[in-house]
């Protein structure tokens, strides 16, 4: 028995000395793949069960002053190819470029490219990623073909407000317009996220119900701008008239709020759909009210006779005669219509429109004062509208002007402004002398539907007295009353503005076309209370008729009859 109790002692112990071996073996097993290759198992386990993938949120959206949608995006599958897997090259072209609009030799052209991601087509329509999709499952192309969520912009306005809004490029990117100017608060994120899924890379589990909530950014912002779609439709519409009965190269339009500075439409012709951009020429795709500089012309002597009146160098009154033309500096200056009017009262220069006598007046203002006022009413310098392309204009420097330069300048000549600047001076005529910067962005909201930023009436400098300015309207309300502004009348409300006729300059700035004109009027209403401040420019007019007065002002008419301003009558 003793000998039996000991073998089976040393059995036991045996068998605890090979377990307890076995538990140390194992714990130092489960160390080193713990320990030491620990991070590197991980990771192969990862790339087994799941892949990384790379979520896009949709770009911000883009709203009018009343909430109406200007521009949004949808999420859409973009298809990429990993050359290094796939196995049979021709057969996979073969199969997949009829599905997707492209070539056989396309496919082949991006295998070829090699590496492990290739972009085949993005922004898909979506019967596209289904076609793809099925393939995909029917040729087991899980290895080689893939999907990725990219943001696609569309325009649900088409035409409308294109050159304000601007468009965007492949890669969600702001090309031109708002889009550009504010692409840093519009652009969609991109977020780095971990899927489980199974051996064909579909989601399981709970990435199912990950996957399947759409990523919407934490920080893409929505922007509000001050447009109003309605008034913009409705100027566009005039300018869509314009162009049929004017045939001119360009036409451009802007209407203010003269009380906060609030653009409430910017329109331009020849315009575009910003849904097909690459459809147009470049140049289409400019802002014309920002970017076009000219020479402003007679709409420039509004800024000049609140200059005069304000350095008292001149009164309604005052009796100037007019001889036709003069000489100065050897230059002759004439009135539009080559004529003389006589013993007349600066009313009536202002009525009229006489080159003569305000040629006398920019003389008696010296260039000094001449400068600081065009600078003062915001000429020769970025408005700083949240636009891109913005020119600063031209204007002399006082030290360098001759006689004629006074002159030449005081009827709007030999100096360029752009529509925005000259609209943003008549906007502080309207608004009591009290020059206000234009702005086009209302609020930008966060994610959560905070405000990041509103931005309202913001004012830069008192450039003419209360008193001064009152008699400055008063003046106006005569050009279109019983001047050359008159075809801009709406019968029952009170209109004020200035008519504009300026030749255009040679592009090498050697001189002046024959027969090419720049036609324009700029003016407010009403004008006991003025809401809206109206400019609007003809570039070249093809028929023969090219005066300000008769092309432009009907067309400004239109629209203030439009924006109902019957509630202000005389």
């Amino acid at each position: 028995m003793k000998k039996k109790r000991r073998e089976i002692q040393r059995r036991i112990s045996v068998l605890a000395l090979f377990m307890l071996g076995a538990v140390v073996l194992i714990v130092c097993r489960y160390a080193w793949l713990q320990l030491v290759q620990g991070s590197a198992l991980s990771e192969r386990m990862k790339a087994q069960v799941g892949q990384d993938y790379a979520i896009q949120s949709p770009r911000g959206t883009i709203l009018d002053r009343n909430g109406r949608e200007l521009a949004v995006s949808t999420m859409t599958k973009s298809l990429y190819i990993d050359p290094s897997h796939v196995e049979n090259p021709q057969e996979l072209a073969e199969n997949l470029a009829p599905l997707i609009g492209k070539t056989e030799q396309d496919i082949l052209d991006d295998v070829a490219v090699g590496g492990g991601f290739v972009w085949v087509k993005r922004r898909m329509e979506q019967a596209e990623y289904e076609a793809v999709r099925q393939l995909i499952r029917e040729k087991e192309y899980m290895s080689c073909l893939g999907f990725r969520d990219e943001a696609k912009r569309y325009y649900p306005n088409d035409v409308l407000a294109a050159n304000v809004l601007g468009f965007v490029g492949t890669d969600d990117k702001g090309l031109d317009g708002i889009e550009q100017a504010l692409d840093a608060v519009l652009k969609g994120e991109v977020k780095e996220t971990y899927l489980t899924t199974d051996r064909q890379a579909r989601p399981i589990l709970d990435s199912i119900f990950s996957s399947r909530r759409r990523y919407m950014g934490d920080s893409c912002k929505t922007v509000e701008l001050t447009i109003d779609s309605g008034i913009q439709f409705i100027v566009e519409q005039e300018l869509d008239r314009a162009i049929a009965e004017n045939n001119p190269k360009a036409i451009t339009c802007v209407v203010m709020n003269p009380k906060n500075g609030e653009v409430l439409a910017m329109a331009s012709r020849p315009s575009y759909n910003p849904n097909k951009f690459w459809d147009y020429n470049a140049e289409v795709w400019k802002n014309r009210a920002v970017s076009f500089i000219y020479e402003p012309g007679s709409t420039f002597k509004s800024v000049v006779a609140g200059a005069a009146l304000q350095e008292k160098v001149v009164s309604p009154n005052q009796v100037f005669v007019d001889p036709g033309y003069v000489m100065v500096s050897g230059r002759r200056i004439q009135n539009w219509n080559g004529e003389s009017f006589g013993t007349v009262t600066f009313t009536d220069v202002v009525k009229q429109s006489l080159n003569t006598g305000f040629a006398q007046v920019g003389l008696r203002l010296g260039a000094e004062r001449l400068m600081k006022y065009a600078r003062d009413f915001g000429f020769g310098e970025p408005t700083g509208i949240d636009l891109p392309g913005e020119e600063s204009g031209i204007l002399f420097k006082p030290e360098d002007m001759r006689d004629s330069d006074m002159a030449t300048s005081a009827i709007g000549q030999s100096i360029a402004v752009t529509p925005l600047q000259l609209v943003t001076a008549v906007s502080a005529i309207a608004n009591d002398g009290v020059l206000l910067k234009p702005h086009i962005v209302k609020t930008i909201r966060n994610a959560d539907g905070s405000i990041y930023e509103e931005r309202g009436k913001t004012e830069v400098r008192r450039v003419i007295d209360s008193a001064t300015d009152k008699t400055l309207m008063g003046l106006l309300e005569q050009v279109v009353a019983s001047g050359g502004g008159a075809k801009a009348q709406v019968k029952g409300y009170r209109i004020g503005g200035k008519t504009g006729t300026a030749q255009k300059i040679r592009e090498d700035g050697s001189g002046y076309m024959d027969g090419r004109y720049i036609a324009s009027f700029c003016g407010f209403a009403p004008v006991e209370d003025p809401q809206l401040t109206v400019l609007v420019m003809i570039d070249d007019p093809g028929t023969g008729n090219f005066y300000g007065g008769q092309i432009a002002a009907p067309v400004a008419g239109r629209i203030f009859a439009q924006l109902g301003i019957a509630q202000h009558k005389e």
